[in-house]
């Protein structure tokens, strides 16, 4: 997996090869989308909600 969020993890397993352990936050770019903007960002940033 390339984000790994183990807050939010149902199951007790590990995936073999994670590429960023993350919080539990809503991430956009780099293919991750939100209503489907923010998935050509060229990195991968936190949204803030108001």
């Amino acid at each position: 997996v390339l984000l790994d969020k183990p807050s939010r993890r149902v199951e007790k397993i590990e995936a073999d090869f994670v590429g960023f352990k993350i919080p539990d936050k809503f991430v956009v770019g780099y293919g991750l989308d939100w209503n489907e903007l923010g998935r050509n960002l060229k990195g991968i940033y936190g949204v803030i909600f108001d």
